[in-house]
């Protein structure tokens, strides 16, 4: 699941926890993780929604100045679906120690 470089610093904040893409059908699933700079996000949710769904206030909590801005990044392809997705980011882990206990 990629997302427009704008976007990344408030999904990885947690202040952008949803997307809307129009897809001709899902391209990821609940439970998925997929690769986002350093970390990854985590699919929460996937939901089928209609275009009147796509609220101003929906559009902020995506991460966009309002609907038209929205509707210009979500559409992927020939899609006609449209999906709100629910997701959380989660960062790198640590890394383990390569040292050895003395």
């Amino acid at each position: 699941m990629v997302f427009t470089k704008r976007l990344r610093d408030g999904v990885r904040r947690g202040e952008i926890t949803c997307s809307v893409r129009i897809w001709q059908r899902p391209h990821v699933k609940v439970g998925g993780r997929y690769r986002m700079d350093e970390g990854e996000i985590e699919v929460d949710s996937i939901t089928p929604i209609g275009l009147p769904d796509i609220t101003p206030a929906l559009a902020r909590e995506s991460g966009f100045l309002g609907v038209v801005d929205l509707l210009k990044v979500a559409k992927h392809g020939p899609g006609e679906n449209i999906y709100l997705i629910r997701i959380h980011y989660l960062p790198p882990a640590a890394a383990p120690s390569t040292r050895k206990a003395r």
